[in-house]
């Protein structure tokens, strides 16, 4: 149906009414923007003054009608229609919330004030649905209620600030149209801190792809906290952080791309004294979804937290390659790491894939406490010790780094954590190769109580700076350099299943602090070394052999009384293996220690009586031994 017009000259009368036969929409065009009303809404219109038309609480100044048309088509109430053009922007408006919003379009720059009286009880929350390709426009949203922007389609750049800039500070969702795929782009100049900012707290939602390029601050920016659920987002670049926001960081589904960032891939900051819940505090949440993060800016995380990081579902798989970095104002070192975190860090399940590629890269950092009850950890770091020597940054420093205070050096670790660490469940991974590499590091207590654990570290395995403790679990270290469990504490093993093999003396399987012991109460147990601390007190209760007898990688080891087979160990296929960097140990000069010297064994099982002679085959070679439940130990600093 064509449109029919309707041209206001000089009218006498104050009242107009518009009721056509049939339902109709009523379009007040002023240019760029149109508002319509539907015909079974509007009643009653105001013409005052000879220059003023008042429509359900719109008030037009006459000069700036262009026309009126009427037509059979009209978009939803409570919302906002903005399609852009190559340079320039049309935006529709529903008439029921014309008096609400005051819309400024110059080109394709698209600025909308939201009313205060917008609530719960005027229209309720507004749609803005945003489509169509600028090369140079914007989208800019003030007011204080709620509201949703859709995506459908929509590319966007803006020369000269953010794509789209929300100065609004609620909770405003931000739906990406499935099937559609929609690209924001600031630019390198203006005072905007990201190409997607918002003043409140963002809910990104539904399946569509959002594209968005940060080419002054960060892709992405709320002053409050970020949701992602459904939403497919791909951080293409960042000059800073991928994405950076306040209270909190929750992924619930989705999929999740950050790469090319000047900084951090998510940056979460907590910047107030205010009484929040725990999860508004800086934290990171993933219940689901899939997170890919790969930052190569020296000392960058890939997830950075002032509170803490929760992990329940989904798949995290983030990469740094950036180098260490001195921090003149506080005068340490600092290093990458792929998620560091200044509060506690709980994972219970899910995938974490992370790799540490440069000097003093590490897979996890923590300054709280560290509790892992399950999920999957892939941990890889394969860069050296990063140093701050004669004014500079080495980030492969091999020299004496006795010498050199801990505030000048950052050594790669696979989990570093400032408190302690409890590991109750979980599959964990994983292999340092680099100068002062170490598997897990706790400056407090290290507890064990389940799992698996796969340990291969160029230094130590394991590293408390108390006590460790061992209550279950399946646990496999092998060391090129260094103790398999290193403990500046006692080590208490009261249960599980350990095949653990440190380099060559000094170096140990079982480590003790100097005044310290190893106490036996329960558990499988083959520790392999350049020596061995063993029980030194009568709380261990469970009868131990310590024999010289030389393992290799692959092979089994068998402990048996008579004919009865009381427990086998195999020893790690990678133990002794040249493939990687050269550790100073083992057959060939690669991981492990297995040298022609032979094994300092350590090997114990429930059913040892102390006094009992026991037989230990491994290959071709068969040795006896007596149980015992204290002293015995060798090698240095054996039987503290």
């Amino acid at each position: 149906m064509k449109p029919k017009y309707i041209f206001l000259g000089v009218l006498s009368a104050t009242l107009l009414c518009f009721a056509p036969a049939h339902a109709q929409t009523l379009n007040v065009n002023c240019g760029y923007v149109t508002y319509q009303f539907d015909s079974s809404q509007t009643g009653v219109m105001n013409y005052s003054n000879g220059s003023e038309l008042t429509i359900l609480g719109k008030t037009f100044d006459i000069e700036d009608i262009k026309n009126i048309t009427t037509t059979d088509q009209s978009i939803a109430d409570n919302t906002v229609n903005v399609v852009y053009g190559s340079t320039s922007a049309f935006v529709t408006v529903a008439g029921n919330i014309a008096q609400y919003v005051d819309v400024d379009v110059e080109g394709g720059h698209v600025s909308i004030e939201q009313s205060k009286d917008v609530s719960d009880t005027t229209c309720g929350e507004i749609t803005y649905i945003l489509s169509g390709e600028c090369s140079d426009g914007e989208f800019s949203l003030e007011g204080s209620y709620k509201a949703s922007i859709e995506l459908d389609g929509l590319t966007l750049t803006n020369p000269s600030g953010a794509a789209i800039d929300i100065e609004n500070g609620k909770r405003i969702a931000v739906r990406v149209k499935e099937n559609t795929v929609n690209t924001l782009t600031d630019g390198a100049s203006g005072s905007q801190k990201a190409s997607l900012y918002c003043k409140g707290h963002l809910e990104f939602k539904q399946k569509g792809t959002l594209n968005v390029i940060g080419n002054k601050g960060h892709a992405i920016a709320a002053k409050e906290y970020i949701e992602i659920k459904n939403a497919k987002i791909n951080v293409i670049s960042a000059k800073k952080d991928g994405i950076s926001c306040n209270q909190y960081f929750l992924m619930e589904s989705g999929d999740l791309q950050i790469s090319g960032t000047g900084d951090d891939g998510i940056q979460i900051e907590y910047k107030d004294d205010t009484d929040r819940e725990a999860e508004d505090t800086g934290s990171i949440t993933i219940k689901g979804g899939t997170i890919n993060i790969n930052v190569t800016a020296d000392a960058a995380k890939a997830l950075k937290a002032d509170g803490d990081f929760i992990m329940t579902k989904g798949e995290l798989t983030a990469s740094v390659n950036g180098g260490g970095f001195w921090d003149s104002a506080k005068q340490k070192t600092k290093a990458s790491s792929c998620i560091g975190i200044d509060g506690n860090l709980n994972i219970s399940g899910g995938t974490l894939n992370l790799t540490a590629t440069n000097g003093g890269g590490k897979g996890i950092s923590v300054d709280g406490d560290c509790l892992i009850s399950g999920g999957t950890f892939n941990i890889s770091t394969s860069g050296g010790m990063m140093a701050y020597v004669n004014g500079s940054v080495n980030n492969n420093y091999t020299g004496n780094a006795d010498r050199l205070s801990s505030d000048y050096k950052s050594s790669p670790k696979g989990i570093k954590v400032d408190g302690t660490i409890v590991i109750d469940d979980g599959d964990i991974t994983i292999e340092t190769k680099g100068n002062g590499g170490e598997g897990l590091e706790s400056k407090k207590t290290l507890t064990i109580n389940g799992g698996k654990i796969t340990i291969r570290a160029y230094e130590d395995g394991t590293n408390s700076s108390s006590h460790t403790y061992i209550n279950g679990g399946e646990i496999e270290v092998t060391t090129g350099t260094g103790d398999a469990i290193d403990s500046n504490g006692n080590i208490y093993i009261a249960g599980g299943k350990m095949t653990v093999i440190g380099a060559s003396s000094p170096e140990q399987g079982l480590d003790a602090g100097d005044g310290y012991t190893v106490y036996i109460t329960g558990g499988n147990i083959l520790a392999a070394g350049g020596g061995n601390s063993a029980p030194s007190n009568s709380n261990s209760t469970q009868a131990y052999v310590m024999l010289t007898q030389a393992v290799e990688a692959g092979s089994v080891v068998t402990v048996k009384e008579g004919d009865n087979v009381l427990a086998t160990f195999t020893i790690p296929a990678k133990y002794g293996d040249n493939s990687t960097t050269r550790g100073p140990g083992g057959p060939g000069g690669g991981w492990g220690w297995g040298g022609s010297g032979g094994s300092s064994l350590l090997i114990s099982t429930p059913d040892m009586i102390s006094g009992k002679t026991y037989t230990i085959i491994s290959g071709s070679n068969s040795t006896t031994a007596t149980a015992r439940t204290t002293g015995g130990s060798t090698g240095p600093g054996g039987g503290h």
